[in-house]
């Protein structure tokens, strides 16, 4: 795979997965019941803006650039983004953090004794970064591995409560069908999980059929979050993104449904940004 997720980091939908990623690892830590995280696509765990392929794209300044100044947001907003506000860190004048957190390292934030994680990483360099990142916390295991074996090989994960985030880059034609396919398969052994399955949007054909396909699986609640930031839709940009929660928390739709529609202003790029928020299956 030639993807590095470095050229992207901090972008705009890095900023709705990752906001949104952090209020569903915050329920989890109300119980003290131990959970697991497993992460298929984990990357290299955190990102320096200030390194070439951040600074060759300047992708993260339509995204957590974005949020350096939130002095018109209000509290109820502002509450909801402090887990994950609190991870990224202070920001700089220009609106970027010292490092920027990837999916593992807000995850581990959450991480409590009793927790474990599982991140794994195919792509050599990613790996090398990411075992080296956390080769001290005993919570976590990296593997250098193909995300949806590791995924079939992990569930059900004995702790029995957790989450898992299905992250690919999305480079092979049949990428969509994997994550698809891998996913029933985990569901079928474990139910309970929180399944949070990301997607760039981009074929409206493939979007649709993926939405049928969730719908007559026999999966019961599934939560579907699309995020447009809008402008003009010819330069081949990524304009639209979406998330896919499966089994989400009790108060998560409600709270994401606020989180969404100020991130899609806040995040806007033309006309056309919103949001579209609607349960596939389920409630």
């Amino acid at each position: 795979m030639n993807y590095r997720h470095g050229f992207h980091a901090g972008n705009f939908a890095d900023v709705f997965k990752h906001a949104l990623l952090a209020r569903l690892l915050l329920y989890l830590t109300r119980k003290e019941t131990p959970f697991r995280v497993i992460d298929t696509h984990a990357g290299e765990g955190a990102y320096d803006l200030a390194a070439d392929e951040a600074r060759r794209t300047g992708e993260w300044r339509g995204g957590i650039g974005r949020l350096a100044d939130l002095s018109g947001a209000d509290a109820r907003l502002l509450d909801l983004l402090a887990p994950y506000l609190a991870i990224v860190g202070t920001l700089d004048e220009e609106g970027r953090p010292a490092l920027y957190p990837g999916s593992p390292l807000i995850a581990t934030h959450f991480l409590r004794a009793q927790d474990r994680a599982v991140f794994c990483e195919l792509r050599p360099d990613a790996f090398e970064t990411l075992q080296t990142r956390f080769a001290r916390d005993k919570r976590v295991k990296t593997l250098h591995l193909d995300g949806y074996v590791g995924l079939s090989a992990f569930t059900p994960p004995k702790e029995r409560r957790g989450l898992v985030l299905v992250d690919p880059p999305f480079e092979q034609r049949d990428e969509t069908e994997r994550m698809l396919k891998t996913f029933l398969e985990a569901h079928r052994k474990w139910p309970t999980g929180i399944y949070a399955l990301w997607r760039p949007i981009k074929n409206e054909a493939e979007s649709r059929w993926l939405l049928g396909a969730l719908g007559a699986s026999g999966v019961k609640k599934i939560l579907r979050l699309d995020l447009s930031v809008g402008g003009a839709d010819d330069d081949q940009k990524l304009r639209r993104t979406g998330l896919l929660v499966v089994n989400p928390p009790f108060t998560f739709a409600e709270e994401a449904r606020e989180l969404s529609a100020f991130l899609a202003q806040r995040l806007a790029q033309g006309a056309g940004a919103g949001v579209e928020i609607e349960w596939v299956s389920g409630e």
